[in-house]
């Protein structure tokens, strides 16, 4: 893909994220009363306790849930289940170390107490200690191999550390122990997806839509393995579907923008674009690709809004700089153009195409003795570069330096004879030094090298009436007239 390199950039770096959290399982009574309670009244107090707690998490209600469930944890302090549900609330309301606490005092209470060990390594990947996470998602295995959440979370915790292969075992028996449910499903696929394995990913994301049909996730995956595909037709099925079910989830609309760029529905690829970045104003990857479409459009000014955006995001990615410097000569800003262009070439020296931009970006402001010495340095790295000495020539051209001009532009033309550009310049070049059967000659080649080239063919039509050649001039004048009606002169 592509999904640009949007973070998400064109690899599979959106599959690498933590899915939901596990499901809550019925709280067994505790066995231990309060001190200073009867054990009947305590038990009463935990059951509703619990009973509220649960109802407050199927509303979605984390806050609540977790005041009753400190409750329950004061009453039945000895309780493992207790710790465990608690830690996973806390764990849910992204409190990580809070959560570790009570799965560790969990632990300490029940030792064998596998779901956990499950939960302490979610835990501990949400805290960034992958390896402990390994070691507690191992013991989970251990204690319940049957157990498609263990392995689900130890699958996860492989994936961490660029196990995709382990990862994919580990997820792969966990569809086994649970082949209902989608989510596991989903989750194989990225992990396979990850792995380069698209068709295998592709089969995970269909099994997981036919078990869950509205599944934004699933048809976000699924749209983005199309994509890397290349199977745009069903890649913008899938995302669109995506964007109907979640609407603010900024990703779908930005893979969506790739995939309708794939088909030419350029405009409807800005909209998605813009939905993203209004969604996720952060998301340099969608700051760029916005500012590329736009630029193709026509839209040099939303290009350099968009591209600012992308380095402020981004100050120490030299391409963001550059594509803000080129956007800024395509609205003719050459001078603000230049520090974006230094900026880039302090990242990343040995770029020639920057410095070359840089040099392009001293020809438009006239400052020819600066572009020289840039396109000279760039080809010092470069020295094959077709692309520069054609640069380098035409600035000298501009500063009236003919037969610097020509022996620059005769090596670009010898390095790349299919550039009609270089062709034309070397004749326009020996046209302006008298040399009309040379300046001929590369006009031909030019117009070889892009028949609809309609100022080649008109120059080539003065050429020839200088050269006294009048109806091969008349024939080229009049193509070029017919390429281009308005063609000023002709």
């Amino acid at each position: 893909m592509t999904i640009v390199r949007p973070g998400i950039s064109n690899s599979m770096a959106s599959f690498r994220r933590l899915f939901g959290i596990l499901l809550l399982g019925s709280l067994p009574v505790t066995l231990f009363a309060q001190a200073g309670k009867p054990k009947e009244i305590v038990d009463k107090q935990v059951a509703s306790l619990n009973r509220q707690g649960k109802a407050a998490l199927k509303r979605g209600d984390l806050g609540t849930a977790g005041v009753y469930f400190e409750k329950v944890v004061r009453l039945s302090p000895r309780s493992a289940e207790a710790h465990n549900t608690l830690g996973w609330v806390l764990l849910s309301q992204n409190q990580p170390n809070a959560a570790i606490s009570h799965f560790r005092r969990a632990l300490e209470l029940r030792p064998n107490f596998a779901q956990a060990h499950t939960n302490l390594a979610s835990a501990l990947v949400q805290k960034g200690d992958i390896d402990a996470a390994l070691g507690e998602g191992r013991e989970a295995v251990r204690l319940a191999p049957r157990d498609a959440e263990a392995h689900r979370t130890l699958g996860r915790v492989l994936s961490f550390r660029e196990d995709l292969e382990g990862a994919s075992q580990e997820l792969k028996r966990a569809v086994e122990l649970e082949p209902q449910r989608a989510d596991l499903h989903d989750e194989l696929g990225s992990v396979l997806a990850q792995r380069s394995s698209l068709d295998e990913a592709a089969g995970e994301f269909s099994q997981a839509l036919r078990l869950q049909p509205e599944s934004a996730q699933a048809h976000l995956h699924l749209g983005v393995v199309r994509l890397q595909q290349k199977l745009f037709e069903d890649a913008v099925h899938h995302l669109r579907e995506a964007v109907r079910s979640a609407p603010n989830v900024g990703q779908s609309h930005y893979y969506l923008s790739q995939a309708l760029e794939q088909q030419g529905k350029r405009d409807d690829a800005i909209r998605e674009l813009q939905a993203c970045v209004k969604l996720q104003p952060d998301f340099a990857p969608a700051h760029t690709q916005l500012g590329l479409l736009l630029q193709r459009a026509g839209d040099a000014d939303g290009a350099v809004t968009a591209y600012r955006r992308a380095v402020q995001l981004q100050p120490d990615n030299p391409d963001t700089h550059n594509n803000l410097g080129l956007a800024l000569i395509q609205i003719g800003d050459a001078t603000d153009s230049i520090p974006e262009f230094e900026a880039a070439l302090r990242l990343r020296p040995e770029d020639t195409g920057y410095r070359g931009n840089l040099g392009t970006a001293y020809v438009q402001k006239a400052d020819f003795d600066a572009a020289i010495t840039q396109f000279q340095a760039a080809l010092k790295i470069a020295p094959e570069d077709a692309t520069l000495h054609y640069n380098l020539g035409l600035a000298f051209k501009l500063k009236d330096k003919l037969s610097e001009a020509i022996a620059e532009l005769q090596r670009a033309a010898g390095l790349d004879p299919t550039q009609a550009d270089i062709h034309y310049t070397l004749g326009v070049t020996f046209w302006q030094q008298g040399e009309f059967a040379k300046s001929e000659d590369e006009l031909r080649a030019a117009i070889h090298a892009k028949p609809d080239y309609a100022e080649a063919h008109y120059t080539l039509g003065t050429v020839l009436k200088q050269e006294g050649k009048l109806q091969e001039s008349v024939a080229a004048l009049r193509e070029a007239i017919r390429l281009q009606h308005d063609f000023a002169g002709a």
